[in-house]
């Protein structure tokens, strides 16, 4: 037997607007009269929450109020167990979605409630007030005040209200009013966003395009190898067949190249290799290869040399004049050792040479 086809599945998708994709999920949207509940994409395309943390906070989001979403209570409502649905629970309340905080009752008994907030960005970032000014409402209109009767008597005046003494107010000069103490408030700090988005909103500033390199100096002979290049490639791509102009702009690009000794060859397979399929814009993807693919100036000769290594001076070994002994030094001698017994035996010889002096006088 033949699979069986659903034809209401398939009636339904004869009635998609527009060309179905070729690949990928066809949606077939159907409007929901009872029984639904609204889910934001913040939390259904949430990059940092995994799919059971978000089948888990669509699940709470459906219940209505009071009922219980303990760890037991989601567990016997749900086929995963209690470690994955604790683990879920803790991504949500991490992420803003879940709160839960002890309340003690009158009898000293403690319970736990728990709080679920469909958008929690909305809590930390109010939305705007619109810019459309409120049209105010009509005023009542007032009444009349009524025309005295000229032939009615006078109404009495009330009784004054007796005010009792008080101490005396400080007089206020005229044309100026009482001081007021304004009290600065405190500037609460901006709230740190919940996730950051991967992708730029549409209205973010784009970052301008690089220009295109151009040669220090344009010859004739590279502006001519450079045109000459651009005009060869169709035959080599016949997808990168360019016009007088495109050749014309693209020119000192190619001629930046040729200055920095880049082989033609290699420049053509660079910018000929494996171009995206279709290729709809020719010119913009030279660009970008010229552009983000140019290679440095290559190097000179003086900085391909070996650096000169820094030289050595090695002391050399002399022989002491009076004990035969090997030292170092830069010019012949005594060693460190004889040079000191020396110099002490000339300092004794000096001393027994005064104190004979002395002694004579």
């Amino acid at each position: 037997m033949d699979t069986q086809q659903n034809t209401a599945l398939t009636r339904a998708l004869a009635e998609v607007p527009g060309p179905l994709p070729t690949s990928g999920v066809i949606h077939i949207t159907l409007p929901h009269t009872d029984r639904f509940t609204v889910v934001g994409n913040h939390l259904a395309q949430h990059p940092d929450l995994s799919c059971t943390a978000v089948g888990l906070a669509v699940r709470i989001q459906s219940l209505p109020q009071g009922t219980e979403v303990s760890i037991k209570a989601l567990t016997a409502r749900c086929k995963e167990g209690e470690k994955r649905i604790a683990a879920a629970l803790r991504e949500l309340e991490a992420h803003g979605y879940l709160q839960r905080f002890r309340n003690r009752l009158p009898g000293e008994k403690v319970i736990t409630r728990t709080v679920f907030c469909n958008q929690p960005a909305a809590l930390t970032h109010p939305r705007r007030q619109s810019s459309q000014t409120p049209v105010p409402a009509p005023a009542p209109a007032r009444s009349q005040p009524p025309v005295p009767d000229p032939d009615a008597e006078p109404e009495p005046e009330p009784d004054p209200v007796p005010v009792p003494p008080g101490p005396p107010l400080p007089p206020v000069p005229l044309g100026t009013s009482a001081p007021e103490t304004r009290v600065p408030l405190p500037v609460p700090p901006p709230p740190a966003p919940l996730f950051v988005p991967l992708v730029p909103p549409p209205t973010a500033p784009r970052t301008p395009r690089p220009p295109l390199p151009q040669p220090s100096t344009l010859t004739p002979e590279l502006g001519r190898a450079a045109t000459a290049l651009l005009s060869d490639l169709r035959r080599h791509a016949p997808e990168f067949t360019l016009s007088e102009d495109d050749i014309r702009h693209l020119a000192p690009a190619v001629a930046t190249w040729l200055e920095r000794d880049a082989h033609p060859d290699t420049i053509r397979r660079t910018l000929t290799d494996a171009p995206p399929q279709p290729l709809r814009h020719p010119v913009k993807l030279l660009k970008h290869r010229l552009t983000a693919l140019l290679p440095p100036p290559l190097p000179g000769a003086r900085d391909l040399a070996a650096p000169a290594r820094p030289r050595i001076v090695v002391t050399p070994f002399q022989t002491c004049d009076d004990c035969d002994r090997a030292f170092r030094s830069p010019t012949p001698g005594r060693c460190r050792d004889c040079r000191e017994t020396r110099a002490y035996r000339e300092q004794r010889t000096e001393g027994v040479r005064n104190e004979g002096v002395c002694a004579a006088a």
